[in-house]
């Protein structure tokens, strides 16, 4: 379903009876979910199902109608930056070795081409209208404004969700800009190469070319060197993925390289590789097989579709899926699902990495937030968790009017804020948060989960070779996050 006005005009139209019962049996307390949550949230989710479960689009036609750009207004500065690629092939031979390098079996993957990279540089636009109009400046003229309301060294490296095949930083720039205003700072968010026509580690490569063009601007950038001190990595469901894969890469390298900080030609300069000030984390997608418990145990609280109600949907033929020769995963090639880049919940070591936020709802991805966070303090790691009952995934942006999302974007931004101006004060901990109460838990996070690492990996490899047999629906392998 597009997103104009007349077309959402008659979708409610047409579904006017399913919205009069589900709001009748809420107000009379017979839903299943009526004691978790207010009747704006339940018709939200109970639509956005309805929306999800409907007749399925082809993959191209899903990704173009998440790329529209709605355009700019109101109280945000948006820089639209393009940063080059380095002539020398230095930095894709490094990306290449470590994956061959964290390879454990036969996992092959398409050799991208290093590209330019476009982003948004994004900031907090403040005493103007909520309607107010894009100046018409050029974006130098932009990226200067954005740099005249920061008021924090925090830089913010953004990347959005969308299962790695749907959406642009256009479609998240109402989230990016409150981030940049409520951490005082500024947010660059990043137009990565999206599936299935730019498969794994395409998007990968993006990122890291992201993030060293902010330590090292290339010629004929706006902005000044970034202090890695100053970067903090973010995102949302496969942006949050991105990020900890991101992460985990630059582990690697520092792993490769024991006796000194690891170093890369770019742009004709010999640089180091240092890690983050920190990670936050929004509703994580950090395992591409969707295997653990949760995906089916917590459909009820989510808008997703389980792999099990989605197991004999078929995608129509387009000119992006299925490709040629056919893949059994959009993202990346079925042998490599379990690969530590490709599910970072399959990589053994977290140690040396920088504080992580982490919060969920009580959602079909929590499973997997929890092991990474109990796995990542249980190696040390400075780990912030929050989980809010009976939420669905990133429900702090699907509903942004919900006092419940709003502490949750208020628990990210100060983290964030945290980690940058003073990272030796933020310490391990864990809150479930109750559902409409809002009243605070604490939950050790280094037994969130009863799971053991052996039968995560065992659950994902299962899912793996009954992806490549083609044992699984071609939807229940494709999950629109």
């Amino acid at each position: 379903m597009d997103g104009s006005p007349s077309t959402i005009a008659k979708f409610l139209i047409l579904k006017s009876p399913f919205i009069l019962k589900t709001a009748l049996f809420h107000s009379l307390w017979l839903s299943s979910t009526s004691t978790k949550w207010d009747l704006r949230t339940e018709l939200t989710i109970k639509i956005i199902r309805e929306v999800l479960n409907g007749e399925p689009w082809s993959i191209s036609k899903q990704q173009k109608g998440t790329l529209k750009d709605p355009g700019v207004k109101g109280r945000m500065w948006i820089s639209r930056v393009t940063m080059p690629a380095p002539t020398e092939d230095d930095l894709r031979q490094a990306l290449f070795k470590a994956i061959d390098d964290m390879k454990e079996g036969d996992e092959t993957y398409t050799r991208p081409t290093l590209e330019p990279v476009e982003a948004e540089w994004t900031g907090y636009r403040a005493n103007v209208a909520k309607d107010a109009p894009e100046p018409s400046i050029s974006e130098e003229e932009k990226y200067q404004n954005i740099m005249k309301e920061v008021t924090s060294d925090v830089t913010i490296l953004c990347f959005h969700g969308g299962a790695y095949y749907l959406m642009d930083p256009a479609s998240h720039r109402q989230a990016t800009s409150k981030y940049a205003h409520l951490t005082g700072g500024r947010a660059y968010s990043v137009r990565y190469r999206l599936a299935p026509q730019n498969p794994f580690p395409a998007a990968l490569l993006d990122a890291l070319v992201s993030y060293l063009s902010l330590l090292y601007p290339p010629p004929g950038a706006l902005h000044s060197p970034v202090k890695p001190s100053h970067i903090v990595f973010a995102g949302d469901s496969a942006g949050a993925h991105l990020s900890a894969s991101l992460l985990q890469l630059l582990l690697q390298f520092h792993r490769s390289s024991p006796n000194r900080t690891p170093t890369v030609t770019f742009h004709g300069r010999e640089v180091e590789l240092p890690l983050p000030a920190g990670l936050a984390l929004n509703s994580p997608w950090l395992d591409i097989t969707r295997a653990l418990p949760s995906i089916e145990n917590n459909a009820q609280y989510d808008y997703l579709p389980p792999p099990s109600q989605s197991a004999d949907v078929k995608f129509p033929p387009c000119p992006l899926w299925p490709t040629d020769p056919p893949r059994a995963e959009l993202y990346c090639d079925g042998s490599a699902m379990c690969h530590p880049l490709v599910s970072p919940l399959a990589a053994k070591s977290w140690e040396g990495s920088p504080p992580i936020f982490m919060v969920c709802g009580e959602e079909m991805l929590a499973d997997e937030g929890k092991v990474f966070a109990q796995r990542a303090a249980r190696q040390g790691v400075t780990v912030v968790w929050e989980q809010y009952e009976a939420m669905p995934h990133c429900f702090a942006l699907m509903l942004e009017g919900l006092q419940g999302g709003r502490m949750c974007v208020a628990s990210y931004c100060k983290f964030i804020g945290d980690v940058v101006r003073e990272p030796g004060d933020v310490k391990t901990e864990g809150w479930f948060v109750t559902a409409k109460k809002l009243d605070r838990k604490p939950v050790d996070v280094a037994k969130l989960i009863e799971l053991t690492d052996e039968e995560v990996a065992r659950l994902m490899n299962e899912v793996k070779k009954r992806k490549i047999m083609g044992l699984e629906g071609e939807a229940k392998a494709q999950p629109r996050l």
